[in-house]
């Protein structure tokens, strides 16, 4: 389905009993809805399992950047509010982690838990991101695909079909898109302030990720005084490299929270 918040054609994927507790999943920059398909799966047997496409991103709109973290949010309630849930779970992977701490600090209330996958309070070098942002509008996401690939997972999984969906997601993405969505990473600190979300948190993190490594989880998870599970073999996306785990994992704290 689509919406349209604020001028802008939003893609959402819904599936899972109507009745089910709500569970909102948030991509990671350059991927799109489909980089939770594994999870979504298992979640959907007792969840209703909502997944939004980023602006810029699969099949979403991508309008004029540069955007910031409570653009993306603001999306997100939107699509909250287009389905009619008052109330959630939140997770997300990457930036998608960033957009759902985010939401529970905007508006704590809607938000019941949160997970929260390879990703921290703040990035570490927003320079490049602001950098990253220019080249790519200035052409597109493909010459520099590499190199924003290669940290997505280990070197054991580079050559798997699922990287290769991972390549053609990222290839996918709107210039604009990704370069707002960069930028919004570039000024986002949330550090200051994650310690008053109140709501449950679980903290996922691949023990091989070098773009929010094991130690900035740990931070996150401290700050959150949440619970912290390190994923064997596994980098910044592992949604696809760990499936069974991750989906194992996020079944587990859900379930605990909602039962």
């Amino acid at each position: 389905m689509f919406i349209r918040p604020r001028k802008t054609n939003i893609h959402i994927h819904v599936q899972g009993p109507q009745d089910g507790p709500p569970v909102l999943l948030l991509h990671s920059l350059g991927t799109n809805h489909h980089v939770w398909d594994p999870q979504a799966e298992v979640l959907a047997r007792r969840f209703r399992v909502i997944r939004p496409d980023m602006r810029g991103h699969g099949l979403s709109e991508a309008p004029p950047g540069p955007y910031g973290m409570e653009d993306l949010a603001d999306d997100a309630f939107a699509v909250l509010d287009a389905l009619g849930v008052g109330r959630c779970f939140v997770g997300g992977v990457s930036i998608g982690g960033m957009i759902a701490q985010t939401m529970a600090l905007k508006a704590p209330h809607r938000v019941g838990g949160l997970v929260l996958v390879d990703t921290s309070m703040a990035t570490a070098v927003p320079a490049m991101w602001r950098e990253r942002a220019g080249q790519v509008r200035a052409s597109s996401v493909a010459p520099f695909a590499d190199a924003i690939t290669a940290r997505w997972v280990t070197q054991g999984f580079a050559d798997s079909p699922e990287m290769q969906g991972l390549r053609t997601m990222l290839h996918q993405t709107a210039a604009e898109g990704f370069a707002g969505c960069a930028e919004a990473l570039a000024t986002a600190d949330l550090s200051a302030r994650v310690g008053d979300i109140a709501a449950p948190s679980l903290v996922i993190v691949g023990d091989q990720d070098q773009s929010t490594p094991v130690a900035a989880a740990q931070a996150l998870c401290a700050a959150l005084k949440g619970t912290l599970v390190v994923l064997p073999d596994a980098a910044h996306i592992p949604n696809l490299e760990q499936p069974a785990r991750l989906a194992d994992t996020m079944l587990r704290f859900l379930s605990a929270q909602s039962s």
